[in-house]
C-alpha cells in the first residue's frame, strides 16, 4: 500500500519520543526529551500546548485520575497540565544519577511500564521498571542498554519490548491480572541495514509497526512469523516512534530526531524531529491510562 506521509507538527524536536493517543480527550502527547518538553497537540483545531519541565522526560501518559504521569530523568511523577505542577512518585534509580528513564507506556490493567538507560550510552547499566496503580514500583528487566518499544497483543497475553542495541523484539508471556511477565523468546530479529528499532505500537491484528532509528521508515512487522509485511518512507532518518490515533484509531503517529544530525543531512531533511502522519487500512489499539 502506498501511503501518504503528512507533516503534522513543524516542531523540529531534538529528541521527539513517545506519542500517545488519549481518546478521551481527543489529543495527542509526545515528548521532546532532551528538549525537556511536553507537547500536547489537538488535531481538531491544530493547536499545540508546550510545556517545559526541568529536566528529561522519556515519556508521558494520560491519568484517570487527571493530568499525566511522567517518566523523567529523575524518575516517575505525575503533573497538572493546569498548573503544571510536578509531583513526584518514586524514584526507583536515585543510586544511578547517569540514568535517565526513555520510553513508557500502560498496559490494560493501568499500570505504567517504563526503562531506563545511561546518559553516557554505557551498555547494560539500564532496567525496565512496572508503576503498579498503587504506587510501588518493581523491576522487571535488567542489564538493559537502551529501553525502548513496548506494546501487548489484543489478548493481553504477550507482551513485546525492545532493548534497541539488540536489534531484537523479544516477546514474553504477560499476566494481565498479575502484570508478571516470563518466558522470554527472540520474536524479530531486525536486520541492521534497515536501522534500529526503537519505539513501536500494535495494531487490532496484532502486527507490530516499529520506528527505525537511523532508517528513516516505519515498518510493519507480523511477530508471530517474524515476517516484514511493509514499510513506510518517513522524511527524516531518525525515527523514534509511533502510535494509533483520530476518531478511528486508524491514523498512525510518527515521532522523530535531528539530534547529532549534521547540517548536510538536514539540508536533505529539513523536518527532522517533527511530527508525521499516515493514514492505514488498519486499525490500531486503544492506548491506556495509568489508574493511579
Amino acid at each position: 500500500m502506498q501511503y501518504e506521509v503528512e507533516l503534522v507538527v513543524d516542531e523540529r524536536a531534538i529528541l521527539g519520543e513517545g506519542p500517545t493517543w488519549d481518546s478521551e480527550k481527543k489529543v495527542l502527547y509526545w515528548v521532546d526529551i532532551l528538549g525537556r518538553k511536553i507537547h500536547c497537540y489537538d488535531p481538531t483545531t491544530q493547536n499545540t500546548k508546550t510545556i517545559t519541565l526541568d529536566q528529561y522526560v522519556g515519556a508521558a501518559v494520560p491519568n484517570t485520575t487527571g493530568g499525566l504521569v511522567l517518566a523523567l530523568q529523575h524518575g516517575f511523577y505525575s503533573i497538572d497540565l493546569e498548573t503544571e505542577e510536578l509531583t513526584p512518585i518514586h524514584d526507583p534509580e536515585e543510586h544511578l544519577p547517569n540514568n535517565r528513564f526513555n520510553d513508557g507506556k500502560c498496559d490494560a490493567a493501568g499500570r505504567f511500564w517504563a526503562g531506563t538507560m545511561s546518559l553516557s550510552d554505557e551498555a547494560n547499566v539500564g532496567n525496565f521498571y512496572r508503576l503498579d496503580v498503587d504506587h510501588k514500583v518493581n523491576k522487571m528487566v535488567e542489564n538493559v542498554t537502551t529501553s525502548n518499544g513496548i506494546a501487548w497483543s489484543p489478548d493481553n497475553k504477550t507482551m513485546y519490548y525492545i532493548d534497541t542495541p539488540t536489534c531484537e523484539i523479544v516477546a514474553y508471556d504477560f499476566d494481565l491480572e498479575t502484570g508478571s511477565i516470563s518466558n522470554k523468546r527472540v520474536a524479530i530479529k531486525h536486520p541492521k541495514e534497515r536501522g534500529f528499532p526503537d519505539g513501536m505500537t500494535i495494531d487490532a491484528e496484532g502486527m507490530l509497526w516499529v520506528a527505525t532509528w537511523s532508517g528513516a521508515q516505519v515498518c510493519r512487522w507480523n511477530p508471530h512469523t517474524g515476517e516484514l509485511l511493509e514499510s513506510v518512507k518517513i522524511p527524516s532518518p531518525l525515527v523514534t516512534s509511533c502510535c494509533f490515533g483520530g476518531d478511528n484509531l486508524d491514523e498512525l503517529y510518527i515521532t522523530t530526531a535531528r539530534v547529532g544530525l549534521n547540517e548536510k543531512t538536514l539540508e536533505q531533511y529539513p523536518h527532522a524531529g517533527s511530527l508525521f502522519k499516515i493514514k492505514t487500512n488498519v486499525k490500531g489499539q486503544p492506548m491506556h491510562p495509568f489508574r493511579g
